[in-house]
């Protein structure tokens, strides 16, 4: 048993098995081919190794930071998440937007309108569409509200990003005055690296007064 749950925790290359990831019955097959017991099956190994809490066949996507500034600019993203900002706690008046977009959204066409759910019968969906063409969805997350602000627009870029923060800065209670105004610790950056204004335009509409007192930090 030791032994199986040993190989269990080795990659399979190691052993020159052309897997990704162990699975029991593959594990079975290598514990006899490598003379570790005559026989065994798979649900015996699955049996084991369940109640041991290792579990070969589950995997984690990871991305190895190759950043060397990594960790500090990943403290201040989780600084703002913890409610602090230069190492303040915010006030309660000042919130924390963290803003992204998904590209290439299929716009899918039913050929048929979906029916409600009845008596003894599930909602009807039809399956043939017809497409739409591509979107995408720009979305802004009010991290300690647990609010979601949404849009769908026909590409990405600084205009519809612009779109997004009028829509967030004209709800309350994060309406900062004029639409689109930052005060002096608002922060609001663009969801990808590249998506900036060109030089010397400006952000929104100029302020006729200054901002109300709400302040956004993202």
């Amino acid at each position: 048993m030791v032994a199986i749950k040993a190989l269990a925790c080795e990659l399979p290359a190691k052993t020159d098995t052309p897997l990704a990831r162990w699975q029991s019955p593959d594990l079975a097959r290598a514990a006899v081919e490598s003379g570790i017991v005559a026989s065994i099956s798979g649900t015996t190994i699955w049996r084991w190794l369940s109640s041991d809490a290792i579990k070969p066949w589950q995997h984690r996507s990871w991305i190895f930071p190759r950043d060397p500034d990594f960790g500090a600019k990943a403290a201040r993203v989780l600084d703002l998440y913890a409610r602090r900002f230069n190492d303040t706690p915010l006030r309660c008046d000042e919130f924390v937007i963290s803003a992204d977009e998904k590209t290439s959204i299929q716009a899918r066409i039913r050929k048929h309108a979906t029916t409600p759910p009845a008596p003894r019968r599930a909602m009807r969906v039809e399956h043939e569409y017809a497409r739409g063409g591509a979107l995408a969805y720009l979305a802004a997350w009010d991290v300690h509200r647990a609010k979601v602000f949404g849009r769908c627009e026909h590409t990405t870029g600084i205009e519809p990003f612009d779109r997004l923060v009028e829509q967030v800065m004209t709800c309350q209670p994060l309406r900062l005055g004029p639409p689109g105004v930052l005060g002096g610790r608002q922060r609001l950056l663009p969801p990808r690296p590249g998506l900036h204004r060109p030089a010397r335009r400006p952000l929104a509409h100029p302020a006729a007064d200054p901002p109300a007192r709400p302040r956004l930090l993202a």
